[in-house]
């Protein structure tokens, strides 16, 4: 077996092993699942409201929306946070001094983030379409939808968190990520039709995956007629997938440059260096 299959294998079984450890942690549990609650807890609150003259149900448009909001904000700030903390505490200088060590901490990076958020996916899903209702995933087809959208739309944005990881010096630069994470969410209509925005917002938030990712999702979950209120009364499929398809073939070819990058300016004084601001900073 190659140096590279081998360094796959073991970024697999790195991402079941930190899952596994995940789902039997107290504390992992309830990060995991705090938002989910509280964002079913509203969609309930939500279930009897509907939107305008149209009939259509609040709960049921919203719910797509915080599903690709969750796909794109846990997606991209998860991964950059763990590879902020792994460097911190060294995980990264270790996996470092393995050969293909960094192949393997990436894939299980990458493998660890994409099962969490899916999890935290199946779980809205699941619930929240019994809570709503109104939903269309009686079909073949929006299943089919479903899948690919998800998947590329982890594809599009993991990578990127994973190049942000690298970039951003200590856990409170990943704090600050969240602003402009939380203004872009703003911008693309993922909550509300994007037409209520000026056009050229609509423009700018056209550029980022978040709003393609949440029109995928509408387009897997709602009515056929729900077309009607989005840009050019078409779920732009085509589109979707090519602005997803791009972030992803850019994020996958700058990640692994950049962390090798990062990875070779690690060394063992600069762990210890910050493990001692951190502790100086405690007292």
């Amino acid at each position: 077996m190659s140096p590279t299959m081998v360094a796959i294998r073991a970024g697999i079984t790195r991402a079941g092993i930190e899952l596994r450890q995940s789902f039997t942690n107290a504390t992992d549990l309830v990060n995991l699942l705090f938002f989910p609650i509280l964002i079913l807890i509203a969609l309930y609150f939500m279930r009897d409201g509907s939107f305008h003259q149209t009939g259509l149900k609040l709960g049921a448009l919203a719910l797509p929306g915080v599903l690709g909001s969750m796909i794109v904000f846990n997606g991209l700030y998860g991964i950059a946070n763990y590879l902020v903390l792994d460097r911190e505490d060294g995980t990264l200088l270790r996996a470092k001094a393995t050969p293909n060590g960094m192949v393997a901490f990436f894939i299980g990076k990458i493998g660890v983030s994409a099962g969490l958020v899916l999890v935290q996916v199946a779980l809205l899903l699941s619930v929240g379409a019994v809570i709503v209702g109104g939903l269309s995933l009686g079909s073949t087809g929006h299943w089919l939808t479903l899948v690919w959208v998800v998947a590329l739309g982890l594809l599009a944005v993991l990578p990127l968190g994973a190049v942000l990881g690298a970039i951003l010096e200590g856990p409170r630069a990943t704090f600050f990520l969240t602003m402009p994470l939380m203004g872009l969410t703003a911008i693309s209509g993922i909550y509300y039709p994007i037409t209520a925005l000026p056009g050229w917002l609509q423009g700018l938030a056209q550029v980022f995956p978040m709003y393609w990712v949440g029109l995928g999702m509408r387009s897997a979950l709602l009515p056929a007629d729900t077309v009607a209120i989005e840009l050019d009364q078409s779920w732009r499929h085509l589109e979707t997938a090519a602005v997803l398809g791009g972030w992803a073939l850019v994020g996958l070819l700058l990640a692994p440059s950049v962390l090798r990058r990062m990875a070779r300016h690690e060394s063992g004084s600069k762990v210890a260096s910050r493990r001692e601001k951190a502790l100086q900073s405690a007292y």
